[in-house]
């Protein structure tokens, strides 16, 4: 049988209970103290190329999950943003439905949010020439996203990313920096010819103008500060880096944080310490040792601080990091330096010093066999149990040996469970 392709897979102890409950936010109290995970696809397993999922909880309880969906990536004009829907008290999702599409264009790495008032926002960038860094940035806002199928949208437009006049200079005296660092350049398999052609290509974009507002791409879920700002994080892999797209009015107007300079730091996802500060952890697409970058603003996310290595590793692989209710952080990423065979979800206690649980939600022995299960989402829904979604991509090695011949290898799974299922450790069955 292909690895975890059954329907539901349900902790042992809670399997009557769970039956008898249904998904999500239908957990009694006792059931939400003990520990309990579940998990199935979204959707079979095909050929066609499914990745980059994002997860919300509507204020009706239901789960809205989507994802790009074609025969590719950026190179390819077909690919599109689907979505599903799982009803409160419901174990089985909807049939996919488009939420977005620019005929003619790859439409990639969506994110969604609900914000105060109660409305859906997804946001996304589509590749205007089939390379990422001719991304546009959009967004789509839905107050009619209840009924079964698509959200009704009402306002879409395009997020205009203006990088602030010091931009340029950042990033110049950033380069400066880094040819003291050529050797690191070099370590990530340039060479010192091309190293020093890499950050003379970064001087000349930096004074580009077009280049410097386009090619911004969201990943993680957008952060809403105080219930009134909201912080949009791009990232670009034309720069290597991240930046905040800022709104205090909702999109009428946004604005620009500086920007997070390290050695490819990208698609950051936010968290707010208790004194108000605010955290971000990165993909590290930079050079060994390979870990999650980090950074941090005291004056509400318009200013960031060095960027820095975490002890957390990652093999150049998307990461969400979230605060729970009750004050604990959930971290769920590929705890690996290189390959996204291993997905791990880590809670913390004290705001990120310490992990000092962890369970994983996948786990392949490396190699040819192994499968990637990436680029989480992550929730905490209103119940307080735990929502993940995210790639999950089958070997074709594993799916032959299996017997199933040349069948599809990728959907987007949703796993369900609490933090007591986290800190029981281990496998899950």
């Amino acid at each position: 049988m292909i690895k975890q392709a059954i329907s539901w897979k349900v902790y042992a102890p809670l399997v009557s209970v769970l039956a008898s409950c249904g998904s999500p936010g239908a957990l009694g109290g006792e059931v939400l103290t003990q520990p309990f995970h579940e998990a199935e696809l979204i959707f079979p397993l095909e050929a066609w190329h499914n990745h980059a999922s994002t997860v919300v909880e509507t204020p009706a309880g239901d789960l809205l999950v989507c994802w790009f969906h074609g025969s590719g990536e950026r190179t390819a004009d077909d690919v599109q943003i689907e979505g599903a829907r799982l009803r409160r008290g419901s174990r089985a999702w909807s049939e996919r439905f488009l939420m977005a599409d620019t005929p003619g264009y790859p439409d990639t790495n969506c994110t969604m949010f609900i914000d105060p008032e109660g409305r859906l926002w997804l946001l996304w960038p589509t590749i205007l020439a089939n390379e990422w860094h001719t991304a546009l940035m959009k967004y789509c806002i839905s107050r009619d996203y209840d009924s079964d199928g698509a959200p009704r949208w009402e306002i879409s437009k395009v997020l205009h990313v203006t990088p602030g006049p010091d931009f340029a200079v950042a990033l110049t005296n950033h380069v400066a920096q880094l040819r003291s660092r050529l050797g690191d350049i070099e370590a990530m398999g340039y060479g010192k010819e091309r190293a020093e052609a890499y950050l003379r290509l970064l001087e000349e974009r930096a004074g580009d103008k077009l280049f410097r507002r386009l090619g911004w791409m969201t990943r993680a879920h957008p952060f809403v500060l105080d219930g009134r700002r909201l912080i949009v994080p791009l990232y670009s892999d034309g720069f290597d880096c991240s930046l905040m797209a800022i709104t205090d009015d909702w999109g009428a107007t946004w604005r620009t944080s500086n920007p997070l300079l390290g050695l490819g730091n990208i698609q950051p996802s936010i968290v707010e310490r208790r004194d108000g500060s605010l955290y971000t952890l990165m993909r590290d697409n930079g050079p060994p040792p390979k870990r999650l970058m980090q950074s941090e603003s005291r004056d509400r996310g318009e200013t960031w601080g060095p960027v820095t290595d975490s002890d957390l590793p990652n093999p150049g692989s998307g990461a969400e990091i979230i605060k729970l209710r009750n004050g604990r952080w959930l971290l769920i990423n590929n705890d690996t330096e290189r390959g996204r065979h291993s997905l791990v979800v880590q809670l913390s206690a004290d705001e990120g010093k310490s992990w000092p649980w962890r369970r994983h939600l996948e786990y392949d022995p490396p190699g040819e066999r192994a499968g990637s299960y990436h680029y989480p989402s992550v929730i905490q829904s209103r119940d307080g149990t735990l929502h993940a979604t995210y790639s999950y991509h089958l070997s074709r090695q594993a799916v032959r040996a299996d017997g199933a011949g040349e069948a599809g290898t990728k959907s987007i799974k949703h796993a369900h469970f609490n933090e007591t299922w986290i800190m029981a450790g281990g496998l899950p069955e």
